[in-house]
């Protein structure tokens, strides 16, 4: 059988940690050429990269803030130029703050709302662009159960992730004329640093709420991205698809 992702490409946001160099790494196995943005850690970059070329694959890793407009714009077009197109987008960079609403600064609203909101619009856009200049293409969005569910986490994140639900099925109508889905992954909780950022008490009962007893791997939600953006996915459009490891609802 061909590789899910064979001559493919793709860019990911947050490539350096957690899922999104899960994602890079699962995305390169399956045959695809994938570009990355990372914030500051020049070695993780380049650990990303090298894993990425250990497939055979082409990897580019970009300095650049998510909520860049004019810099990722610039970007994308050098990245269309050079690979002569992107298939597949995952808009998978976020952040958190341990905080408690009554407590939560005008700066961490901001700032959490900012890269995990305002990002959508910044890197989507002009890769949306081009997706509708091919007429084909495949946006995923990874959000959390934290939109959906009556979590102990922060307020502000589960806002952020509620708007990533709500832009992924409205575009997805939009998205459709011109031959490309959009879809989302709602994640459980993940052994990646920003799952160790949440109350030290859900962690500690998060065993009780999974059937699986435990975090998930990283790695495990890329396979499922992998999937999901891939051609055998042919008929899913505007859907969250929750992997949590059947955690109690």
């Amino acid at each position: 059988m061909s590789l899910l992702l064979e001559g493919k490409r793709a860019f990911v946001t947050g490539g350096t940690r957690g899922i999104g160099a899960a994602i890079c790494e699962v995305f390169a196995r399956e045959g695809a050429d994938v570009a990355f943005n990372y914030h500051s850690r020049e070695d993780l970059a380049e650990e990303t990269k090298a894993k990425i070329e250990a497939h055979g694959r082409r990897a580019q890793a970009h300095k650049i803030s998510v909520t860049d407009r004019v810099g990722l714009k610039h970007m994308t077009r050098e990245l269309v130029k050079e690979w002569g197109g992107l298939d597949i987008l995952v808009n998978n960079a976020a952040i958190n703050r341990g905080d408690n609403f009554a407590t939560t600064t005008d700066r961490a609203w901001d700032e959490v709302i900012d890269t995990n909101v305002n990002s959508l619009f910044a890197v989507t856009k002009p890769v949306y662009k081009q997706m509708i200049r091919q007429r084909k293409g495949s946006i995923l969005n990874i959000t959390s159960i934290g939109a959906i569910r009556a979590l102990p986490t922060a307020v502000h994140y589960a806002t952020s992730k509620a708007a990533v639900i709500g832009f992924t099925k409205c575009l997805s109508r939009e998205a459709a004329t011109f031959g490309v889905s959009v879809n989302a992954i709602a994640a459980g909780i993940f052994d990646t640093e920003l799952a160790h950022e949440l109350p030290e008490r859900l962690i500690q009962m998060h065993q009780f709420w999974a059937a699986a007893g435990r975090m998930g791997r990283p790695a495990e939600l890329a396979e499922i991205a992998a999937f999901m953006v891939s051609e055998r996915n042919s008929f899913m459009n505007g859907e969250v698809v929750i992997v949590d490891g059947g955690a109690v609802t």
